[in-house]
C-alpha cells in the first residue's frame, strides 16, 4: 500500500518537539503541535482577567516553546514564513485531532510512566493504519507499546531524531515486537528521501546504535585524558578537524550538548549494559560527578569544561578544578600530516608518533575498534550501520570502521593487543575467508563485509546518489590541480572543485572552460559540483592581493576579465549546465550559481555576494547579474527604484541567505527555475537528472542580452543621497561609502542622463572597471589581508 504523509501531530513541544515539529514544516508537511494545558495562571494572566479556560492559556506552553524554538539560532526552520504550517494545540482539548494525522510522533519527557499515558490516549483517537513513533534516545522501545493493540503495536517503532532536528543527519528507526516490515522500509525511505537524514535500523537495545558508540567514545576520552595528564586543551586539538570532527571536537561539544545530558545517557548504560565489557568507563569520573555537583552543565550554565569572562575564554584544570588561560596546544605528531588534505590520508602519520599525541591516538583507535567491532551483532549486523550513524549523528567525517581500514585492518589488530584489549572474533574470520578490509570499492559502488555470508555485500540505498569519492579515478576525464571532470554516466559531466575551501583560482576557471568545452563536444550537459564541506567561498582573493599590492594592473585586469568570460560561459554555452551549490557559496561561487541554467541547492546552503567585506564589489559578473535580475522585475518608473534599491541593498550588505529557501528572497536563486533538495547526499544525483531533462527537451544555447533596462543618473543620484546619509549618521565608514559608490554607478548603468537598454557587456565592463579601481585602494588591500589572515572581515 501507498503511504503519503501529508499531515504529522508531534506530541510533545519541548527544544526537541519543536525542532521535530520545526523540520516537517520545512519539508511543506501540516503539523499540529501539542502539550499539556498549565493549571496555574501566570501573574501576567491573571492581570489580564484571564481564566484557565482561556484558549491562549491552554496553549500558552506549547507556543513560548515554539516561539522559542523559532527565535533560536541556528534557526530550526529553513524560512520563518514556514511556521505557518505549524497549528499548536493542547493535550487535553486537541488530542482527539491526532484522528487526521498520518504519523503521531511522541516526544514528552523521558519517562516511561509518561510515555505510556500517553500512548493510551494515542490509542483511543489515533485511526487504524496511522504511524505512532516515540522519539527517544535511550528507553526499550518494547516496553512502551505492551499493553496496545495489534494495529497500534504493528505501525509503532522508535524513530530517534538527534539535536538538532534541522542539522543533525542521523534517524535511527528502532523496531518493537511486532512493527510490520512495511513500516521500517517505509520509514527508512522516508527519512531519506524527504526528511534529508541518514536512516538507520537499530536493534532495541540500550542508547541503540549513536548514542551507545558516542557516549562510549566520550567516556573513554574522560578516563584517558586523566590517565595521560592531558589538557582540555589539547584533548580539543586531538579529536577536532585534524581526524575529521567538528570544530567544536570534544569538551567544546559537551559544553554546547549540555553535561547533565551526556552523564543522563552515561548513567543510564552503565545501569543498563552489566555485561559490556566496557561497562567501568560508563562510571563517571571524579572530576565528572564534581562539575555535576557545582552545576558547572556548559553553556546552560555559564560554565563548563570552559569559561568566558569579559572577552577572554578560560579552560577547566582537571586536576585542582579552577579555572585558568587556555593554553595553545602544539603536537609535533600534527606538524607531520599539515600538508595532507584528507583526515583520512592522516590516520597512517597519526598512529606513529613518538609523542602523547601518537601515544592518544594509538589508545583512542585501539579502544574504539575493540569496542565496536564487539557491538557486533549486538546493537547492529551491519558494520556500516555503526559508521553512518557516527558520521550522520556526531559529524565525523569518518566511521570508527573506515578509519581501521584506513590504518589497515591488521594495524588496527596489534593495537588492540598492545593496549591489552580484545576483539571479536568475525574480524579473524574476515581476515582468514580472504577479505582484508572491512569495505570495497567496485566500479564506483560501496561494498561492505556482511558477518553472515562471510563475504562482501553492496551497502544498500545506492542507487539514488552518486558518491565522488568512489568515482574520481576511474571516471577521470580531465583534471589539473584545482579540479576533476568525470563522466557521471549518461552522457553528462561532473565538474568538481578540488582546491582549498574549493576558491576559485585559474586553475578552477580553466576547468571550467575544458568542461563546457569537452560537454559541447562530445557530451549531453555538465554539473558543477562537489562533495566537499562548502560548494565554494569564492575567488582566490590571495592572487588578487599580490598582483593589486605589485601594481599589476593589467594583468589584474586580464584575471578579472577571464572570471567574466567563464561566469558568461556558464550561462552561455551550447550545453545545459547545471550547479550544485551547498553549505557556504560565497562570492564567486555565488556568482556562478547566478549564471547556470538551473540551480539544484541543497536547503543547507549559505550563498550570497559577500565581496563588500573584502572592499570591492561582485566582479565576476555579480554586480552585472543583480542588475539584470532587478530590470527583468521592472513595472513602471515608481516601483523601478524600489526594486532596483532592493537589489542594491543585498550587495552592498553582503546579505548571505541562511537556507536556500532564504536565497529566493535575495533574488540568487529564482522561483520557477531553481530547485532545492533536502538531502545532500542526493544532490549530485538530482543534478545530473536536471542536466538531463534540459538536453532532452531540445536545449538550444541562449541569445546573449542587450535589452537591460538601467535607470541612470535618476537611480545614481537616490544612492548617493543615501550613502551620503549613511556615512553622515555614522552608519558606514567613508571606505564603506566608496564601494557603495562604485555598486551604485554600477546597478544604475553610469550616469546616464535618462532609463537606457544596455548589454550585458556594457555592465560588465562598467563591472570591472569599478571592481579594479577599488584594488589600487590602500583600504582595501587592508581589508584583503585581514580576510586572509584572520579569517573574518575588517571595517576600515
Amino acid at each position: 500500500m501507498k503511504r503519503i504523509i501529508k499531515k504529522v501531530a508531534v506530541v510533545g513541544s519541548g527544544i526537541m518537539g519543536s525542532g521535530i515539529a520545526c523540520h516537517f514544516a520545512n519539508i511543506g508537511v501540516e503539523v499540529l503541535l501539542l502539550d499539556i494545558a498549565p493549571n496555574e495562571l501566570t501573574e501576567a494572566e491573571a492581570r489580564k482577567g484571564m481564566t484557565l479556560e482561556s484558549k491562549a492559556v491552554r496553549n500558552r506552553i506549547v507556543n513560548e516553546h515554539l516561539t522559542n524554538a523559532l527565535k533560536s539560532k541556528p534557526s530550526p526552520i529553513y524560512h520563518q514564513k514556514f511556521a505557518s504550517r505549524i497549528t499548536t494545540g493542547n493535550t487535553t482539548d486537541n488530542m482527539k485531532d491526532i484522528a487526521s494525522a498520518d504519523w503521531i510522533i511522541e516526544v514528552v519527557v523521558e519517562r516511561l510512566d509518561i510515555k505510556k499515558l500517553v500512548f493510551e490516549q494515542i490509542e483511543k483517537y489515533r485511526k487504524p493504519g496511522t504511524l505512532v513513533t516515540s522519539n527517544t534516545s535511550g528507553i526499550p522501545i518494547h516496553l512502551m507499546s505492551e499493553g496496545r493493540n495489534d494495529d497500534f503495536q504493528q505501525h509503532f517503532c522508535g524513530t530517534h531524531f538527534f539535536n538538532p532536528a534541522r542539522y543533525l543527519k542521523l534517524f535511527e528507526i528502532i523496531p518493537g515486537p511486532k512493527t510490520s516490515p512495511e513500516v521500517l522500509s517505509f520509514l527508512n525511505n522516508y527519512g531519506e528521501q524527504f526528511l534529508g537524514k541518514t536512516s538507520v535500523v537499530a536493534k532495541d537495545t540500550p542508547a541503540f546504535i549513536g548514542n551507545r558508540i558516542g557516549i562510549f567514545g566520550i567516556q573513554s576520552l574522560f578516563h584517558l585524558v586523566k590517565e595521560m595528564g592531558l589538557t582540555i586543551e589539547e584533548v580539543d586539538k586531538l579529536t577536532g578537524p585534524v581526524i575529521g570532527r567538528p570544530k567544536s571536537a570534544t569538551f567544546r561539544t559537551v559544553d554546547v550538548v549540555g553535561l547533565d545530558t551526556l552523564v543522563h545517557v552515561a548513567n543510564g548504560l552503565y545501569q543498563a549494559v552489566p555485561e559490556d565489557e566496557a561497562h567501568e568507563l560508563f562510571k563517571l569520573p571524579d572530576f565528572i560527578s564534581k562539575m555535576i555537583e557545582n552545576k558547572w552543565l556548559g553553556s546552560k550554565t555559564g560554565q563548563g569544561f570552559y569559561k568566558k569572562v569579559d572577552k577572554e575564554i578560560l579552560s577547566l584544570d582537571l586536576n585542582t578544578l579552577e579555572y585558568r588561560a587556555a593554553k595553545k596546544a602544539n603536537f609535533a605528531t600534527l606538524e607531520m600530516t599539515k600538508t595532507i588534505d584528507k583526515p583520512i590520508d592522516r590516520f597512517r602519520i597519526l598512529i606513529k608518533g613518538t609523542d602523547k599525541a601518537g601515544e592518544f591516538y594509538r589508545r583512542n583507535f585501539a579502544g574504539m575498534f575493540a569496542y565496536v567491532s564487539n557491538r557486533i551483532p549486538e546493537i547492529t549486523d551491519d558494520l556500516y550501520k555503526i559508521d553512518d550513524a557516527m558520521k550522520a549523528g556526531f559529524g565525523w567525517e569518518n566511521g570508527p570502521f573506515e578509519i581501521w581500514d584506513a590504518i589497515g585492518v591488521e594495524k588496527g589488530i596489534e593495537l588492540i593487543k598492545a593496549a591489552g584489549l580484545t576483539y571479536a572474533k568475525w574480524v579473524d574470520d574476515m581476515l582468514v575467508s580472504g577479505n582484508k578490509t572491512f569495505y570495497t570499492i567496485k566500479e564506483g559502488t560501496t561494498y561492505f563485509y556482511d558477518l553472515p555470508s562471510k563475504s562482501q555485500q553492496k551497502k544498500p540505498g545506492q542507487d539514488a546518489f552518486i558518491i565522488l569519492d568512489n568515482i574520481r579515478e576511474s571516471k577521470k576525464i580531465w583534471g589539473n590541480s584545482g579540479a576533476v571532470i568525470q563522466h557521471v554516466g549518461d552522457g553528462i559531466l561532473n565538474l568538481e572543485f578540488r582546491s582549498k575551501m574549493n576558491t576559485i583560482g585559474g586553475d578552477v576557471l580553466q576547468a571550467i572552460n575544458k568542461a563546457i568545452d569537452l560537454a559541447e563536444k562530445e557530451y549531453n550537459g555538465l554539473v558543477i559540483g562537489n562533495q566537499g564541506a562548502n560548494f565554494s567561498v569564492g575567488a582566490n582573493i590571495g592572487m588578487i592581493f599580490m598582483m593589486a599590492v605589485e601594481q599589476e594592473y593589467d594583468e589584474l585586469n586580464m584575471a578579472i576579465k577571464l572570471f567574466q568570460d567563464t561566469m558568461m560561459r556558464v550561462r552561455y554555452s551550447a550545453t545545459p549546465v547545471v550547479v550544485a551549490p551547498h553549505g557556504m557559496t560565497l562570492g564567486g561561487g555565488c556568482e556562478m550559481s547566478m549564471h547556470a541554467d538551473k540551480v539544484v541547492a541543497a536547503a543547507e546552503t549559505y550563498i550570497g555576494l559577500v565581496e563588500f567585506g573584502v572592499g570591492v564589489i561582485p566582479g565576476g559578473g555579480g554586480s552585472k547579474e543583480m542588475t539584470l535580475r532587478a530590470s527583468d522585475l521592472f513595472r513602471k518608473n515608481d516601483v523601478e527604484l524600489n526594486v532596483l534599491q532592493e537589489y542594491f541593498l543585498t550587495v552592498a550588505m553582503a546579505k548571505v541567505s541562511t537556507s536556500a529557501y532564504e536565497a529566493f528572497d535575495l533574488g540568487v536563486l529564482q522561483k520557477g527555475k531553481d530547485i532545492v533538495v533536502v538531502n545532500r547526499d542526493r544532490q549530485i544525483q538530482e543534478a545530473k537528472k536536471q542536466a538531463l531533462l534540459l538536453a532532452e527537451a531540445g536545449y538550444t544555447q541562449p541569445i546573449r542580452r542587450k535589452d537591460i533596462k538601467v535607470l541612470g543618473k535618476q537611480a545614481l543620484g537616490m544612492f548617493l543621497v543615501g550613502t551620503d546619509q549613511m556615512t553622515a549618521g555614522q552608519f558606514i565608514s567613508d571606505h564603506d561609502k566608496k564601494i557603495a559608490n562604485k555598486l551604485a554607478y554600477v546597478m544604475a548603468g553610469g550616469d546616464l542622463s535618462e532609463p537606457t537598454l544596455v548589454s550585458e557587456q556594457y555592465l560588465l565592463d562598467i563591472e570591472r572597471e569599478a571592481f579594479l579601481s577599488l584594488c589600487t585602494e590602500r583600504k582595501t588591500l587592508e581589508r584583503i589581508q585581514f580576510m586572509l589572515t584572520k579569517g573574518k572581515p575588517l571595517r576600515n
